[in-house]
């Protein structure tokens, strides 16, 4: 069985999915996102970035509109710098994830008021600049005692002890922090019932526009919920098995543009996928 449906709203995770393995958009995807643009299609990007890190990537698009960042925990406005919502972690749960990592040696950075705070600089927060261009703030002990609630707050992990720690951290907050994989070894923790299809639908419903009138394009395991419940799931080729599974379509990955072809599809009259 065939189902049609008309695209009215695209949302596109960064990293690994609109940005190129060298952090950049590509002219052909900046060129396929302005004729969406154009024709009246709701563009968002839709990261587990902060706000800083995201917003010039918007700017460089010229999108005025809610970008969905913190994997949703933070919705703001582009180039109006409107906060829409900002849905933060509890602090009482922050300072016990907190002083569990600390316990636990894992290495835990803190986002308050979209600043990045870490205990010591390190080769982990040296990576985590180079992806993202923004500086780090150590406060050694101090992060363990934040006084404010984090945004979101990211483990960042080895090689051998991803799955532990992941399986660890979602054990333990279970119903009281969401734990999702943005990158192959971070580990987000989110403020519970934060993600970004969440997010994107609360967006999508400011323009009046419908769940099966979006298209989500994402890579990683927290896209899997954009992915699975928009009206066309999209994943890159790059995608994990667990975003290539929830998608219906799957486009050529992120260094071959994949986004671009993501918007011929929606830029038809009438996508027509697999039921």
């Amino acid at each position: 069985m065939i189902e049609t449906m008309a695209i009215k709203l695209i949302a596109s995770d960064m990293d690994g999915t609109l940005l190129s393995s060298g952090i950049a958009i590509s002219e052909k995807n900046k060129d396929a996102i302005r004729k969406a643009v154009d024709s009246g299609i709701v563009f968002l990007i839709a990261t587990g970035r902060m706000y800083v890190s995201a917003q010039p990537y918007a700017e460089q698009l010229g999108l005025d509109v809610p970008l969905v960042t913190y994997n949703g925990a933070l919705v703001e406005g582009s180039l109006s710098h409107k906060v829409y919502y900002h849905n933060p972690i509890p602090l009482e749960t922050a300072l016990e994830a907190l002083a569990c990592c600390q316990a636990r040696k894992y290495h835990i950075q803190a986002y308050v008021n979209d600043k990045l705070y870490v205990k010591e600089a390190d080769s982990l927060s040296e990576e985590y600049r180079r992806l993202s261009n923004v500086p780090p703030i150590p406060v050694g002990d101090k992060l363990y005692h934040i006084t404010e609630a984090p945004t979101k707050m990211l483990v960042m992990t080895g090689d051998d002890d991803f799955k532990e720690i992941f399986n660890d951290l979602t054990e333990r907050f279970r119903g009281r922090l969401t734990v999702v994989s943005s990158k192959d070894h971070f580990i987000d923790l989110i403020a519970p019932g934060v993600n970004k299809w969440n997010a994107v639908k609360a967006v999508a419903q400011m323009y009046k526009i419908r769940p099966e009138e979006i298209m989500c394009i994402g890579d990683s395991g927290n896209d899997v919920v954009m992915i699975r419940n928009a009206g066309l799931g999209v994943a890159v080729d790059n995608a994990n098995d667990a975003a290539r599974e929830a998608a219906k379509v799957v486009v050529p990955s992120n260094d071959d543009d994949g986004v671009a072809r993501a918007i011929e599809l929606a830029l038809t009259k009438q996508v027509s996928v697999p039921d």
